[in-house]
């Protein structure tokens, strides 16, 4: 387990707290369509941190080719239809380019700042010069908006406990998800990033925002800097 996360609850967790059981469950959301509409048709996608595949499966429905890369194999045994790959992101050089990288799960705020970088260069290292990176953000008010719950449609019920600083710009972050027949937990490291922090970062590592895609800011597209 990675220091500062923690998972609990059934079956195999993850170093970063995840929940294998729990992200099978998971509903995706959206996230699919505002990727539809971001890319050209029939890209192919390079999904960093895919999990069990929430995410791959509907973009294979809609036509993508998908190779997706996670450091977890009982994640990557979920998947289908799609190339796999174990590997942890920061390491993690194919010797390929893509028409899409793809770093979803508010990765790009991990809590180490070196790390958030080398996660960014695996995006730059694997990105077709004339692709674009989808990155998605934590919404403005996720560290402060606590503690708030929401109940899906479907019945289980997602609450954000705290989120508690630990030094360094960095909260400890406590996530429950309960569900009538389990409750699993997730506690992890994350490092909020104002809007032009996040820009720096990406900056740093020769990326610059082409556009906003949601609303909220959560889902941006990135280019390579010009």
């Amino acid at each position: 387990m990675r220091t500062g996360h923690q998972g609990t609850g059934p079956g195999p967790i993850t170093p970063d707290g995840c929940a294998v059981e729990l992200y099978s469950r998971l509903p995706v959301g959206d996230a699919p369509d505002v990727i539809s509409a971001a890319v050209p048709a029939g890209a192919h996608i390079l999904e960093l941190g895919s999990g069990v595949g929430r995410m791959t499966h509907p973009l294979l429905e809609r036509g993508f080719t998908v190779t997706a890369v996670d450091e977890s194999a009982e994640m990557l045994e979920r998947v289908r239809g799609a190339r796999t790959i174990r590997s942890t992101i920061e390491d993690l050089d194919l010797g390929e380019r893509f028409d899409v990288v793809m770093l979803a799960s508010f990765l790009v705020h991990t809590g180490d700042p070196e790390e958030r970088q080398a996660l960014l260069r695996t995006c730059v290292r694997h990105v077709e010069k004339d692709g674009c990176v989808l990155m998605q953000r934590e919404g403005a008010d996720y560290h402060t908006n606590v503690p708030r719950e929401r109940v899906d449609p479907s019945g289980f019920t997602i609450r954000i406990v705290s989120s508690e600083p630990v030094g360094d710009g960095v909260n400890s972050v406590h996530a429950e998800y309960e569900f009538p027949d389990a409750t699993w937990t997730q506690t992890f490291l994350a490092r909020p990033l104002t809007k032009e922090q996040f820009e720096e970062a990406l900056a740093e590592a020769g990326l610059e925002v082409d556009s906003y895609l949601t609303e909220d800011g959560v889902w941006v597209r990135a280019v390579p800097a010009k």
